[in-house]
């Protein structure tokens, strides 16, 4: 049998037996829901019809006419007459490729499949990253109320270094240089910001810089850093299956983390109750960073206590680990000139709240020093002269010009 003989019928029996079972989708698990079937197809027949269903049940069906977009990093569906992608150029509406609600749904199902989780009535709303790197999100009615909802995140197509970074304008270079000489004199390093400013790709090329004799333990719920560096340990949270367990959280990957000997502990994303491991982590001897979501870096001591009150610490204790974990706060933000890194901020504790304390700001001229400045120049002192040297391309040192 040709693959263009594989009817809908046949190819939704397939869809529903890896439904039914769970887990990642292999060719081995696809030629498995074959035979199930009853299906002869043929030693050749099978081979074909396996890369068939696979590349079906896997590829992005209509929206593959948008991959060619230069600089495409997200796509977003509201219904199937709403399409949006995101670009160097910000979100623009592009002609829909769907006909039908249905199309979207199925596309939808499809590459959460793919991923090992289910979409359905009992499942309405999943996140997942999928084999290829991309990380999907869904919705589906009743929850959502204008049709299959679809975002879709594309993994950059290749990484940026610091220097990238410093030449796009992103990041100043005097700035540039303080954040690595903070990190090579072992300072912990928590970078906020909304979603979309570039928390990920800034904390990458920062780690990126740390010296290769360093062991870096990243832990994820989706794993998107990819820090050009020869010794990185990557673990990634996983879900429960469709029977409900299995799941391990990113508290628990930080545990586990201690005793793999990081010299650099990172959670890419502190979202929950895994603050409460990674400050206790920082406050015994271990050094590391990380990324919160916050709308200001002022904003950031409330947003620690917020996550810290879902692993059933108080306001006090956060405050007290926090400012005794982390030394500098990084905000970037995201406007209508792009990404920018425009804080650098210290943390402390006044009258026994903790609060940022404005270290350096950018905003388009050259960075200005404020109140918090002393603190970091103190920090950037701990750095050896070899760790001091320019990196990447970079100029020397800001702390060692004196600029203002």
């Amino acid at each position: 049998m040709s693959v263009t003989e594989l009817d809908t019928q046949f190819m939704e029996e397939v869809r529903s037996r890896l439904l039914q079972e769970g887990g990642a989708l292999t060719e081995a698990r696809i030629a498995r829901a074959i035979q199930d079937t009853g299906r002869v197809l043929g030693a050749v027949g099978s081979i074909r019809a396996v890369q068939h269903i696979k590349a079906e049940l896997t590829g992005l069906g209509p929206l593959e006419s948008l991959l060619p977009t230069q600089g495409l990093s997200d796509v977003y569906v509201n219904g199937h007459e709403n399409v949006f992608v995101e670009t160097l150029g910000g979100v623009n509406r592009v002609p829909s490729p769907f006909t039908q609600e249905a199309d979207v749904r199925a596309l939808a199902v499809r590459l959460i499949t793919a991923a090992g989780r289910r979409l359905d009535d009992a499942n309405p709303c999943v996140d997942v990253q999928t084999a290829t790197g991309l990380r999907v999100h869904a919705v589906i009615p009743p929850v959502s109320t204008s049709g299959t909802l679809l975002s879709i995140r594309f993994q950059a197509p290749q990484r940026l270094s610091l220097s990238d970074l410093v030449t796009t304008g992103s990041i100043h270079p005097h700035m540039a240089d303080v954040l690595c000489s903070a990190m090579s004199a072992g300072a912990n390093l928590m970078i906020s910001g909304a979603t979309g400013s570039g928390k990920t790709t800034v904390l990458s090329a920062l780690l990126s810089q740390c010296h290769p004799s360093e062991r870096l333990v990243l832990i994820e719920d989706a794993a998107e850093l990819n820090p050009e560096h020869p010794h990185v340990v990557g673990m990634q949270a996983r879900h429960d299956n469709v029977e409900g367990s299995g799941a391990v959280d990113l508290a628990e990957l930080v545990r586990q983390a201690l005793r793999m000997r990081p010299d650099r502990l990172v959670v890419g994303e502190c979202r929950g109750a895994e603050v409460r491991e990674l400050l206790t982590a920082l406050n015994t001897g271990h050094a590391g960073a990380g990324t919160v979501h916050a709308n200001s870096a002022q904003a950031v001591p409330a947003r620690l206590a917020a996550l810290g009150s879902l692993a059933g610490m108080n306001r006090e204790a956060v405050d007290l680990q926090a400012a005794s974990a982390l030394d500098l706060i990084a905000h970037v933000s995201r406007g209508a000139d792009g990404r920018r890194l425009e804080t650098l901020c210290t943390l402390e504790l006044s009258d026994g709240q903790l609060i940022t304390r404005p270290a350096m700001s950018w905003n388009g001229g050259d960075p200005v020093r404020g109140p918090g400045w002393p603190r970091v120049s103190e920090l950037l002192s701990r750095a050896t002269p070899r760790e001091t040297e320019p990196r990447a391309g970079l100029p020397a040192p800001d702390h060692q010009r004196g600029a203002s």
